[in-house]
């Protein structure tokens, strides 16, 4: 071999003359000088989520609904809330459970406004307490109301800094303290690529995705000593009934077309990514922001 090819030199007798179990020893060794407890509880991609317990909020549709699907699918307990504003919110919500069930798991699902703390406050024990503890909380409940902000009325930037922010804050504090004292747990909040990035009429909602980004990562460094795990997905435009009822045909157009790949997301790939996080795959993640937007960022 000549010299800068792999086994030139020095290290090759070295490598030969090295037995299996010197090399074995000396991996071992490497392994016990960097540490690696606690050890993941399996290697295998989402194996660690079965028999646990999800909070997710707004579960009743769009990201929530998938998401609570795919954590069913892996054997997780679901819980999830719903705001009730009519007989179709209250249908959507059953349907969603009765898909659930049907994957064998336990479900909990009831009425609850995130901008209210009580009502959080009381769902979290409620829920708790019909599925036996809690795991994963998933912080996804979000609207949006959107005009230039010298149009915007105070209830218009309220109700969205409440439900997207405040009640993230809510949900989170209420289920701190427990998974404090289990020393473990995972949240993932739901946030935005209008979190890192703004457009306009869109003030409140990127404000409150924005802050959501902030309680991240400051909930992943109170937290992090008691071994709770806190990271955000910020996803572009997907196609859901919100997006579609909101933004003009125009608007997700150029949003199509701003993305690399070419398209708009689907809740599923939201979920996907909130699953990997959830997992002991991703134990060694926290206060991260992962985009789930096609590239609509670069």
């Amino acid at each position: 071999m000549t010299d800068g090819q792999w086994g030139s030199g020095p290290l090759e007798p070295t490598l030969r003359e090295s037995s299996p179990s010197g090399v074995e020893e000396a991996v071992e060794q490497l392994l016990d000088e960097v540490g690696t407890e606690p050890q993941p509880d399996s290697i295998i991609p989402l194996r660690s989520l079965r028999g646990r317990v999800a909070i997710v909020t707004g579960g009743s549709s769009g990201i929530g609904r998938a998401t609570a699907i795919g954590l069913a699918r892996n054997g997780v307990h679901v819980a999830f809330n719903f705001l009730d504003d009519g007989p179709e919110a209250r249908e959507r919500a059953e349907e969603v459970a009765q898909t659930l069930r049907q994957m064998e798991v336990r479900v909990f699902f009831a009425a609850c406004d995130v901008r209210s703390a009580q009502a959080v406050a009381g769902f979290v024990t409620t829920a708790m307490k019909e599925l036996g503890g809690a795991h994963f909380l998933i912080n996804n409940a979000g609207i949006g109301r959107d005009r230039a902000l010298w149009h915007m009325s105070d209830e218009d930037w309220h109700a969205v800094m409440d439900t997207n922010l405040a009640g993230a804050f809510y949900f989170t504090r209420a289920l701190a303290p427990h998974f404090r004292a289990q020393e473990f747990g995972k949240i993932v909040n739901v946030s935005s690529v209008h979190g890192l990035s703004s457009e306009f009429g869109l003030a409140n909602y990127c404000s409150s995705k924005a802050g959501l980004i902030g309680l991240t990562r400051s909930a992943a460094v109170e937290l992090g000593p008691s071994n709770v795990n806190v990271n955000a997905v910020a996803p572009g435009y997907i196609r859901t009934t919100q997006l579609t009822d909101r933004v003009p045909a125009e608007i997700m157009d150029r949003a199509r077309e701003r993305s690399v790949l070419g398209r708009l997301g689907d809740p599923q790939d939201v979920a996907a990514v909130i699953l990997f996080l959830c997992s002991e795959v991703a134990r060694h993640i926290t206060g991260a922001v992962v985009p789930v937007d096609g590239g609509y960022l670069l």
